[in-house]
């Protein structure tokens, strides 16, 4: 029966409003448990030791993923711990201090050189052909505009590291990944090149006019301390990871004034 006493005193905007609050408080705390799903576990900053457990209601309960191409299946959150060790000093005993890196900064795997322990495989597409792949591998692809290859890669300093003998390409989003440069100790013609690295195409500029790649990350020394392939046909996750984490080191660690202030 109609009862004029409650559906008088009924707030419909006291309703929406609670449901509201209730809504946002269940949406964070399901973010805050997804967002701990990667990343963790949690690591003491100075000791290194595990942390306590969130506790219910911020720990992520794990979730599996069906791996492509038959490679299994991975659960997130786990307990695996990264065993890499840092070659890098705290500059004080206080969570959250800078790194000072300690022997060659460029190899020390801290601040812009730093890295990810990533797969040891390549990247796949669909039809499982590796994505990144040279030239040579991917004969079905071709540059539109002026090929690098053949011409000479010069260091922040101007001194020539090599000459590019190929080009390493996504097949998938049709991009310039990577200059395979055959480091030579002066710089002249491949035969004699004492080993074969890939540069980051977004850390080198191509010089029509001088026929010439530029590569500021670097000194044209240091070229030959760069990471290697294991396969010289295809490159890893872990792999990308180096290389890139090399050069991009170089932009603070390749001379000594780079890492001091401007001022």
């Amino acid at each position: 029966m109609y009862d004029p006493s409650f559906f008088g005193n009924f707030d419909v905007a006291s309703l929406i409003l609670s449901a509201f609050v209730l809504f946002f408080f269940g949406l964070i705390l399901y973010l805050r448990r997804e967002d701990r799903r990667e990343g963790y576990p949690l690591e003491d900053d100075l000791t290194g030791q595990l942390e306590a457990s969130a506790g219910l209601f911020f720990a992520a309960s794990p979730k599996t993923f069906i791996l492509p191409h038959g490679e299994g299946v991975l659960s997130k959150p786990n307990n695996h711990r990264e065993s890499q060790e840092v070659a890098a000093l705290r500059t004080a005993r206080s969570a959250g201090s800078p790194l000072e890196p300690t022997g060659d900064p460029m190899l020390a795997g801290v601040g812009p050189g730093a890295f990810a322990q990533r797969a040891h495989k390549p990247d796949l597409m669909f039809h499982g052909h590796t994505k990144i792949a040279p030239l040579r591998v991917a004969g079905d692809y071709s540059i539109d505009g002026v090929d690098p290859r053949g011409m000479k890669v010069v260091g922040a300093d101007g001194v020539a590291a090599g000459v590019v003998t190929d080009i390493w390409v996504d097949r998938a989003e049709y991009l310039v990944r990577y200059l395979e440069l055959a480091v030579t100790p002066t710089g002249p013609a491949p035969p004699t090149a004492i080993k074969t690295v890939l540069v980051p195409m977004t850390m080198a500029v191509v010089k029509k006019a001088s026929k010439t790649v530029v590569v500021d990350a670097v000194l044209g020394s240091q070229f030959a301390h760069a990471p290697t392939l294991a396969n010289p046909d295809q490159i890893t996750f872990y792999e990308e990871e180096r290389v890139t984490a090399y050069f991009g080191g170089g932009y603070l660690y390749a001379t000594p004034a780079r890492s001091e202030p401007l001022i």
